[in-house]
Order: structure tokens, then C-alpha cells, then sequence
């Protein structure tokens, strides 16, 4: 076989031409492994979801478009946020265009908002840019995200001055706490829905995860729905529910 190219050629290592009965019989030798890998991967989120939490003492204040913001207002009144550090400011390649490319390239993946807040979690980005370049650098990129400022030792004291990163946090009236890190290569599987739930404190919620004891868990399914028609407290559309439920034949 020829030599690979730009324009697709074949390398000449690629592997052997088989039959689709050969090919098949490949398929379900990887897919063996490709079930443990999930395996895996669930029952590292059930271990993370047992990690202990660190109670957040310090008060910090962000700037946001409405204004002054206490990391509490971050979380818009759900008990989780994912806050996640992008590199938007002075100094940092792009600007004032551009935020750092891979914190772009990051951004692009992020999927509708709803599904996170239908599972009482809310995602948000923050950067040392004033507002004004933050507001003008979504609109151009078509990003939806809530974004804000960092005014103080955030971005240091959470392990994010010189690097990107998402921190977890869970609040409990006024009391925040941080729950879980990930960056450097683990923030490349961000920006799908499912990854974001399996870093937080409560996982997807959904009743087939190992979870701890008083955990809220739905039936799984039940909760997904439209991004447009999630009603306002993020209960399962009914219809929705049933439907799957004549599937199940319960």
C-alpha cells in the first residue's frame, strides 16, 4: 500500500484488508475490552463520589455581568458547580481576539447547559479579562456559558494561576465545599454531559451508579429530555417517562 498523505493515502502499516466476518470477530475480541474500560471508569466515579470534601473557609469575589459575585452566586442556587479556570486576560496568546486555544477548543465541546441544570449542576467559566471582554469574546464565539472574573487569589489558591483546570464544589446553604480537581490531560474529556456528572459529588444521579446510601437517583433515562423542555424544577417530562416505560413493560 502507498505511503500516508494530507490528501488520506493508505499508509503502508495500516492494518490487513479482512472479510467482514473477519472484521467482526475483530470488533467483538476489542469490544471485551472496551467493557472493561467502562467498568473501569464507573467504578473509578464511585470512588471519586466517596472522595472526602475540604470546606472552602475563605471568602472569594468574582465579577460577573450583574455585577459583584461571591462564589456562593456561582453555583445559582443549585448545591453543585463545576468552575472551570480558562485562560482569557493579558499576556496569553490571542488576546484581546482570542482566550487560549485550547481553553477554546474546550469551550466549543460544551454541551447544552439544560441537561447539567436538570441534574441540579451548574458549569461556569472564569478568567482574570474584565467583563466587557468576556461579554464580547461569548457573543462572538457563541458561547452560553456563565463566565466570570477573577479578583483575588481564586485562580492560586485552587491550583489554576498557571494552568487550566475544573474544580467541584457542593454548597450547602453558605457553606461551599470543594469536591474534586482535574486538569492537565483530564480536562480533555470535558465538555459532554456525562464526563462533567461523573466528576461531581453526586455522579449522574441515576439508580444503576454506586453511589453512597441517600444520594438522590432517578430510574435511568427518566430524567432526559430536550434542552427546551426541561419544566422549571427539572423533573422528568411525564411523557417522556411513560414512553420508557412502556418500553420496559412496567
Amino acid at each position: 500500500m502507498a505511503a500516508i498523505s494530507s490528501n488520506g493515502s493508505i499508509p503502508a502499516s495500516a492494518p490487513t484488508l479482512v472479510s467482514a466476518e473477519e472484521w467482526e470477530a475483530a470488533r467483538q475480541q476489542l469490544l471485551v475490552k472496551e467493557k472493561e474500560l467502562t467498568r473501569a471508569r464507573d467504578a473509578l466515579a464511585a470512588e471519586r463520589r466517596r472522595m472526602p470534601w475540604v470546606a472552602v473557609e475563605k471568602q472569594y469575589e468574582f465579577e460577573g455581568p450583574k455585577g459583584k459575585a461571591s462564589l456562593v452566586d456561582l453555583f445559582e442556587g443549585r448545591p453543585q458547580l463545576i468552575l472551570y479556570r480558562a485562560f482569557f486576560e493579558p499576556g496569553v496568546f490571542g488576546w484581546p481576539e482570542h482566550a487560549c486555544r485550547g481553553c477554546s477548543l474546550g469551550a466549543d465541546q460544551v454541551a447544552h447547559l439544560a441537561h447539567l441544570n436538570a441534574r441540579n449542576t451548574t458549569l461556569a467559566y472564569a478568567s482574570r479579562a474584565p467583563q466587557a471582554d468576556i461579554q464580547r469574546l461569548k457573543e462572538r464565539m457563541e458561547w452560553k456559558m456563565p463566565w466570570y472574573t477573577i479578583t483575588d487569589s481564586f485562580d492560586v489558591d485552587f491550583g489554576v494561576d498557571q494552568w487550566h483546570g475544573h474544580n467541584m464544589f457542593f454548597c450547602d446553604g453558605d457553606r461551599v465545599f470543594r469536591t474534586y480537581f482535574v486538569n492537565f490531560r483530564g480536562d480533555e474529556q470535558m465538555g459532554n454531559t456525562w464526563n462533567y456528572l461523573d466528576i461531581t459529588a453526586l455522579g449522574r444521579q441515576e439508580k444503576w451508579e454506586d453511589s453512597p446510601e441517600g444520594y438522590p437517583q432517578t430510574e435511568p433515562y427518566d430524567w432526559w429530555n430536550w434542552h427546551d423542555n426541561y419544566p422549571p424544577d427539572a423533573l422528568p417530562d411525564p411523557k417522556w417517562v411513560a414512553h420508557l416505560n412502556t418500553v420496559r413493560g412496567t
